[in-house]
């Protein structure tokens, strides 16, 4: 194989790897307008997660914690939600039990996701990224799938 066989091919890796994100970093950029939000339309949720069946959700305040791992180990974060005819009416995170770079990218997260989050039905919710932090998604989403199927009517 020659030099010329091998960097077209190398280019191509970078740019799929750059496609999906793998070569921005393990947490995000620190561009605080770097969110993306997305309505999934009760689609099953993003990357293979599973998510509860669409439907109803009884009214009420819901409590669950997801998980995810960083570059630093194992993760949580505490999601708290109310729900007023499946839509999301009050959203808090309890990010107490997280450390170091990641307590700083939940952080970065919480600033951000309410203006994604509340006033929609919690069906259409597929967060990503929030403020430059991507892997704190995950553990949202995580809590989101647990509330939904808490709170099925």
């Amino acid at each position: 194989m020659t030099r010329t066989d091998t960097l077209p091919r190398a280019a191509g890796v970078a740019a799929a790897l750059a496609t999906v994100g793998l070569v921005t970093g393990a947490c995000g950029s620190d561009d605080p307008s770097d969110t993306a939000a997305t309505s999934s339309m009760a689609s099953g949720g993003a990357a293979g997660t599973a998510s509860a069946a669409s439907g109803t959700y009884r009214d009420g305040e819901y409590s669950a914690t997801g998980h995810y791992v960083s570059p630093g180990g194992p993760q949580q974060v505490g999601v708290t939600v109310t729900l007023s005819n499946s839509v999301i009416t009050a959203l808090s995170l309890d990010t107490s039990q997280t450390k170091g770079t990641s307590k700083e990218f939940q952080g970065k997260f919480a600033s951000g996701v309410d203006a994604l989050v509340v006033g929609k039905n919690i069906d259409d919710l597929d967060v990503h990224k929030v403020s430059g932090s991507s892997l704190t998604s995950t553990g949202f989403n995580d809590a989101i799938d647990q509330i939904k199927t808490e709170a099925q009517a």
